[in-house]
């Protein structure tokens, strides 16, 4: 009968807590040094490439750095467990060093007496041994008891020639072992004493902890839809968005999110702080279409981030600031999705148009060219008046108009700007799958293939203003502007310096020449969209060749199908075993002449399979006549 064993249980736990502690210890210390140092900013994929960039990648720094992060509700409760059970941990390693058979059967060290030993020393320490751990002296204790055998075994392997020589061979001085099998739980599980202490413990878990986390994950996670988007935040997407919607509108509606209302709640005197905000923001704002506290506050928020007005925020205010720019790109792209589903043309572009300015930190009346570091109005207006930003990043850099009194430090960081910023070229292609010509006809399935080339790889967007790194993207968008009709809305974010992207569709039902706009907009950078415009002529069926069957394939439709060969297989059975069974009344009728066989069902399916092919083949030679006939 199997036994609990409390070594094996031991080492099971000991092998199982390591899991969690080993990675929750490896977790806690790197929180510990983020706190204390800060966090490398190439490993939250910002790059100092400008010195504008070095202030946001030390800023990111510091925001990782200091005791907020170690006083965070999860650390504190991780900390506290994983140490609970590191001294759990210690306690099992002990007992294991203490009670496990696992190690190696050493008599002298059970002696506590050297290797070298004589005979004489051993009975001496055997005599000594066996009165410390005589059970007797040890009631109850079942560590003595097992020293005291232990004992008793050592000093035969020392002086018993036969254990002796088991011991050398085997380790062991009863001679070779076979395998135990027992269960690796403790033993303290089969005392009647602790029956009601298990019980408990058992029906706490069970009935009150598990329920309750599964309470706790279920009611968090049905809160959330697709890409972790509460289903809050959608509601009010879907409310808020409109095909008449436009760029001024984006703030007030990315600010009523579910995921900002508690961030974003007016505390208790901030009120006439947001008014003088509100007083400065005023003329670039839309007159807000709803006058909820909460959404004002996070309009107003945003719209210090697009004015460059982030020094006239407190502390907090920055702080909630920040958890919108965070979660701006994903709840963005969920916008843009309703549009899209909706059919408004016109309010996905604005929302694209939205993410531009939102990651370069500028609003609707900045000229593109303030994406580059040092640029001034004043600048801008008097010598790049005439000039597109495109056509400026393709000047060679000794052609580059920059303003003056720039250090050579500051024309280094416009230059590195100019080389991030990116140049791509569109082109579009028109196709039908697997078809041996380029004309679509009515109905066909068509692929419009776009295809993007950079002068270099994609890099990780430059955008100083924007306090998180952001990876670049392109959305191409198929429709028809006059008609504000969406075919299809795609982000592009691979890194390739040449990418394809493809948008399948249904060719109209009728014949003519239909065009459709391809957009193309940058998710983070302003002036760098594209359009262009795609001409699909359409045939009509009736211009197709004739479709003729291979002569391979005719013959195939003549073959029975395996479903009429396995009923003629059954018919022909049933009629020898028939035929069996009436030789002798059949045998007394015979004629001298040939007998003549009956058809089979599936013998007569196909001969009126082969009747019913012949009569419409001669009911197209019959109409092929008539047209002649009408023909002269």
């Amino acid at each position: 009968m199997l036994e609990y064993d409390n070594s094996a249980f031991y080492y099971f736990a000991l092998s199982i807590t390591s899991f969690y502690l080993v990675p929750s210890w490896y977790g806690i210390f790197k929180q510990i040094y983020t706190s204390t140092i800060g966090t490398d900013p190439s490993a939250l994929g910002v790059e100092a490439r400008t010195t504008v960039e070095k202030k946001k990648a030390e800023n990111l720094r510091n925001a990782s750095r200091g005791l907020k992060g170690l006083n965070d509700g999860k650390f504190i409760s991780s900390l506290v467990i994983t140490s609970l059970l590191s001294l759990v941990w210690v306690w099992m390693l002990y007992k294991v060093m203490e009670e496990g058979e696992i190690h190696s059967f050493d008599p002298f060290t059970i002696l506590g007496i050297d290797s070298g030993a004589d005979v004489k020393a051993i009975k001496k320490a055997y005599r000594s041994k066996s009165l410390q751990y005589h059970p007797d002296k040890n009631p109850g204790d079942k560590l003595a008891e097992t020293m005291f055998m232990n004992v008793a075994k050592a000093y035969e392997a020392l002086t018993d020639p036969t254990a002796k020589e088991n011991y050398r061979l085997y380790g062991n001085p009863d001679g070779k072992q076979s395998m135990e099998v027992s269960i690796g739980l403790p033993t303290f599980l089969l005392d009647e004493r602790n029956k009601f202490l298990i019980l408990l413990i058992y029906l706490t878990l069970m009935v009150g902890v598990v329920p309750y986390w599964v309470w706790k994950y279920y009611s968090h996670s049905s809160k959330l839809g697709e890409n972790n988007i509460m289903y809050d935040t959608y509601s009010w997407f879907y409310h808020a968005l409109s095909k008449d919607i436009t760029v001024r509108h984006i703030p007030e509606v990315l600010s009523g999110a579910a995921e900002f209302r508690k961030s974003n709640k007016v505390a208790d005197g901030e009120m006439p702080q947001l008014t003088k905000i509100l007083t400065k923001c005023k003329s670039s704002m839309m007159k807000p279409s709803f006058s909820h506290p909460t959404l004002l506050k996070g309009n107003l928020l945003l719209h210090a981030h697009l004015l460059g007005m982030t020094d006239q925020l407190n502390a907090s205010q920055i702080a909630s600031l920040k958890l919108m720019l965070k979660d701006s790109s994903n709840l963005l792209e969920a916008m843009i999705g309703i549009c899209k589903n909706q059919g408004y043309l016109s309010a996905v572009k604005a929302c694209i148009e939205f993410s531009q300015m939102l990651t370069q930190g500028c609003w609707t009346k900045a000229s593109p060219f303030m994406q580059l570091p040092h640029f001034t109005d004043e600048f801008i207006k008097e010598k790049l008046s005439d000039m597109d930003l495109r056509t400026y990043l393709a000047l060679n850099d000794a052609e580059k108009p920059m303003p003056d009194g720039l250090t050579d430090a500051q024309k280094k960081d416009v230059l590195a700007a100019c080389s991030i910023m990116p140049q791509v070229k569109m082109e579009t292609k028109i196709f039908v799958d697997d078809d041996e010509d380029d004309a679509v006809y009515e109905e066909d399935l068509i692929t419009i293939q776009v295809t993007l080339t950079r002068k270099d790889k994609a890099k990780s967007v430059y955008a100083p203003n924007f306090p998180f790194p952001k990876k670049e993207g392109w959305w191409i968008i198929m429709g028809k502007k006059e008609e504000g009709r969406i075919i299809g809305v795609d982000i592009v974010k691979s890194s390739l310096q040449t990418v394809e992207h493809r948008i399948k569709m249904q060719a109209p039902n009728r014949a003519g020449t239909y065009d459709f706009d391809i957009l193309l907009k940058s998710n983070a950078y302003v002036g760098f969209d594209m359009e262009d415009k795609v001409s699909v002529t359409v045939l009509d069926n009736s211009a197709l060749p004739e479709y003729k069957i291979h002569p391979d394939d005719a013959e195939l439709d003549d073959e029975p199908t395996l479903f009429e060969e396995i009923m003629q297989a059954n018919v022909e059975q049933d009629s020898d075993s028939d035929d069996d069974d009436s030789d002798d009344d059949d045998s007394d009728d015979e004629d001298d002449g040939p007998a003549i066989r009956e058809l089979t069902p599936a013998e007569l399916k196909k001969e009126a399979l082969k009747k019913q092919r012949a009569q419409q083949a001669d009911d197209s030679d019959s109409d092929s006549d008539v047209e002649e006939v009408h023909a002269d």
